[in-house]
């Protein structure tokens, strides 16, 4: 039996260097397009993963590596034969653990050249064993486990050449600062294994319906992009969900649906991807981390509630009041986060289910049908109960039933709502946002009472009792046109002390030394964060900007949009960076709002 091919990490750790040194995107892809032609098909998964800086997609729930400063000190100082304090002060020089390692590791590796040479013996790393040793680490628990964690790192960086010796560090960190999305790695998989970008959509597709870069770079390397053509989806793992367009006019929401549309309620509540296996359920979030242990009680729901050996839907899980029947806020739901005493939290938070989609059932892919089949689908598998429900829709064709069943939803506690098309287009397009789906919320009523969901791409330094601290953020929204974070405002209120305090920790390992590949921005912070942190902000009115990209030239020459006196309200670790308000989202509020001045500045016989 022929054995497996493997790869020098070497190789990967040059890609990496080359990576952290490019600023454009395109350039970024051809590096990657280079690499993974280069690379074995049996071991190509675990590169995207090195590159994605994780060791699988986030829903199988691989633990964190739990190897902090002070281990990974005690690895370095155990692999090169120094002492802690001498890492620890050549740290404080260099700044950065990633260095200090690589620098180590050339001097070590001037001593035991003659010992190898003499021997016979040249010590090489490969993907399979960086890869390998890194689970086991992950994985590593119990009594002992620390010194199993710095063994394995410390027997990695031993044989580690100098660069091996900065990367594997760095990924051990979580600091690897590549500046590599999914979105170019699919693009630099099309072009190698796929011929280009007329194969996009069809790697892009099969990305959306099994959310695993590394299960689909093995596939499209080792059977060819026709083989991605055939995927459909597979029950435990998840779809990247679809997402919505926003709205604000009822007439312009329905002309946008196509004249005719289901509309249903928009829950103020965790989005889940509900999948059952016979008696086996599993529970996904809107960014896909399995979630099944903070709902027990949905997971009774959803093996006694649908009718299929078989299935995946989609529903809104909210909080309430068992007493009053009273819908809660989302906010409700986060201290269903917590991993200790979960069946007696979850008796005091009670949730409802509220089903809106069904995209598999018993062999079928239903993400192929129209959304009236989905519907139907859906209502034929669930047998509803007091707690598990379909989300409550009407049909409708003319805006003044939209308006009143917005405002029938607003008054039972409902955020707004859900405008579907039902056209001969209404698929289930996984992983995309478009005008399929229009959410119609209640804050539109007035802009900026509206929040936005913004993406931190830098920070500033405050003055006065905050010097020294991270105070002000640079926020962006993304655009999924140019895979690009463009600017939108400086954010400095609305922050508490401590919540300061949490943010500067949490910076703290997202800082890179140079603009992000993806970030667009004229302005220059104090310190560049990685692109990782999404938040919720709120604005007096959105206003035209010379310092701002987000926009710019789209409503005038040389300007953007800007959000102006923007206050933090909340972060949104439900929500990845791709999920963040867009830019054209952010136009759009702005050409209504302008519309709004407009027209109430207009005499009144010109109205008339």
């Amino acid at each position: 039996m022929a054995r497996a091919r493997d790869m020098e990490f070497r190789e990967v750790a040059e890609t990496f260097q080359a990576l952290e040194r490019i600023t454009a995107r395109t350039q970024l892809t051809l590096i990657l397009v280079k690499l993974f032609k280069d690379t074995p098909v049996e071991v190509i998964d675990k590169v995207v993963y090195l590159i994605q800086g994780k060791l699988g997609p986030d829903w199988k729930g691989i633990p964190e590596l739990g190897v902090g400063e002070k281990f990974l000190i005690k690895a370095i100082s155990s692999a090169y034969r120094v002492s802690e304090d001498s890492v620890v002060k050549l740290s404080k020089s260099v700044g950065d653990l990633g260095e200090v390692a690589e620098k180590l590791a050339r001097q070590f590796q001037d001593k035991k050249a003659g010992l190898l040479a003499f021997a016979g013996v040249k010590g090489k790393l490969t993907v399979s064993r960086v890869f390998d040793s890194l689970l086991k680490i992950a994985y590593a628990t119990g009594e002992g486990s620390r010194d199993v964690k710095i063994r394995l790192v410390s027997g990695l960086l031993v044989d580690a050449e100098p660069l091996e010796a900065k990367y594997i560090v760095r990924f051990v960190e979580g600091r690897l600062r590549l500046g590599v999305g999914d979105a170019t790695v699919l693009d630099a998989l099309s072009v190698a294994f796929g011929g280009g970008a007329q194969s996009r959509p069809i790697v892009e597709r099969a990305y959306n319906l099994r959310a695993d870069l590394g299960m689909i770079a093995r596939i499209v390397a080792g059977e060819g992009v026709e083989a991605l053509a055939k995927i459909t989806p597979v029950v435990g793992v998840p779809i990247r969900p679809m997402l919505a367009e926003r709205g604000k006019d009822p007439g312009e929401i329905l002309e946008k649906a196509g004249m005719k549309a289901i509309v249903e309620y928009k829950y103020d509540g965790e989005r889940a991807q509900i999948h059952k296996d016979g008696e086996r359920v599993t529970i996904f979030s809107r960014r896909l981390e399995n979630i099944t242990f903070r709902y027990p009680d949905v997971v009774e729901m959803a093996k006694e509630g649908l009718k299929a050996g078989k299935a995946i839907v989609e529903g809104e899980i909210v909080a309430y009041d068992p007493e009053t029947g009273e819908l809660k806020p989302f906010q409700e739901l986060m201290h269903r986060k917590r991993k200790h005493e979960v069946e007696r939290i979850a008796k005091e938070i009670p949730v409802k289910v509220f089903l809106f989609d069904a995209l598999y059932r018993d062999g079928e892919d239903l993400t192929d049908k129209l959304l009236p089949e989905r519907r139907k689908a859906l209502e034929e598998m669930v047998v509803e109960s007091d707690n598990w429900a379909i989300a409550n829709y009407v049909e409708i064709e003319d805006p003044e039933s939209l308006n009143k069943f917005f405002l029938e939803a607003v008054s039972e506690g409902a955020e707004g709502v859900m405008v579907k098309a039902v056209h001969n287009e209404s698929f289930y397009v996984a992983g995309a946002r478009g005008w399929l789906w229009i959410k119609y919320k209640r804050d539109y009523k007035s802009e900026m009472a509206d929040t936005v969901d913004l993406v931190v791409v830098g920070a500033f330094y405050g003055k006065g009792k905050r010097g020294g601290k991270l105070s002000s953020l640079l926020m962006a929204a993304y655009d999924p046109k140019a895979d690009v974070f463009k600017t939108v405002c400086k954010m400095a209120t609305g922050f508490t002390d401590e919540e300061l305090d949490n943010m500067n920790e949490m910076l703290k390992q997202h800082i890179i030394k140079h603009k992000h590949p993806r970030v667009d921005s004229k302005l220059k912070p104090d310190v560049w964060v990685n692109p990782v942190y999404v938040a919720e902000v709120l604005g007096a009115e959105l206003t035209l900007s010379p310092t701002h990209t987000c926009g710019i030239d789209k409503i005038r020459a040389g300007v953007g949009v800007s959000i102006r006196f923007p206050r933090f309200i909340r972060w949104r670790p439900d929500k990845s960076p791709e999920d963040a308000t867009t830019e054209d989202e952010i136009i759009e509020m702005y050409r209504r709002q302008l519309k709004k001045i407009e027209e109430e500045q207009a005499p009144e016989t010109e109205q008339a």
